[in-house]
Formats: C-alpha cells, structure tokens, sequence
C-alpha cells in the first residue's frame, strides 16, 4: 500500500463520517458531533500529511506537523494550515470529554447545538481542504 492509496483512503473515511455528522446533527446528538468531527479531522490531516510524503504519527492531534511542514503543501492550501492546525488541536482537546464525559460533565447535556455547528463547519473545512491536497497528488 502506498502512501497516495492509503491517503485515499483517509479521505473516503474522512467523507463517509461528514455524513454521519449531518445524522447526528439532525438526531440532536450534539455531543457525537463534536467526536466525530474530531475523528473526521484526524483521518483528513493524516491524509493531507500523507500525500505530501509525511508518515504521520499514532497521535490524536497532528496539526503541528502541518506547520513544520508548510512547504509540501500547494500554495493555495498553506494559507489555511494554521486554521486547520486550530481546528485539530480544539477538537483533540474536546475527544474524550465529548465521548466518555466525566462526573461533573455529562455530553449529552453540555454540548450545545451551537458548539455541533461549529464542529461541523470546521470539519466541512479540513476536508475540503484535504480533498485539494490529495486529489492534486494524483
């Protein structure tokens, strides 16, 4: 498997759970939102690290490698790399809380909708942006 297939891959991963988050959305599942835009955002950035020849690490968060490596990426993508390396971190930050809560912070009522839009958004961006990245490795 190549570095481009397995990117591919990312990608399509990283598309299907878009859909998912529309679902969730609409279910009222605010929380799931917020995790699984996290999920959407780590498969897309370790596509787009992928493509540009970077194995990426086994971690959650890995926005800061997008940064590092600002020169592989097309011009026109390196203008976002801080918004996306934003939007990674953010959401790695709310994985576990939004998945498993804790005693004094129950997901399913802190997660607003606002918050679920805002996590949507922001994944719609990191794979639009990973699409332009992967589809000009081709």
């Amino acid at each position: 498997m190549t570095n481009e297939s397995l990117a591919r891959s990312y990608l399509k991963k990283a598309a299907d759970r878009l859909d998912v988050l529309d679902l969730l959305l609409n279910k009222g599942a605010y929380s799931d939102v917020v995790r699984e835009a996290q999920e959407l955002v780590e498969l897309a950035l370790k596509g787009m690290l992928r493509a540009v020849g970077i194995e990426p690490p086994k971690l959650h968060d890995v926005g800061g490698l997008l940064r590092d490596h600002r020169g592989r990426f097309p011009e026109d993508v390196r203008s976002v790399l801080d918004d996306l390396a934003r939007i990674s971190k953010r959401l790695r930050k709310e994985r576990e809380l939004a998945f498993y809560g804790d005693v004094d912070f129950i997901p399913t009522e802190e997660y607003t909708v606002k918050e679920a839009r805002q996590a949507y958004r922001d994944a719609e961006l990191v794979l639009q942006t990973a699409r332009r990245v992967i589809d000009a490795g081709q």
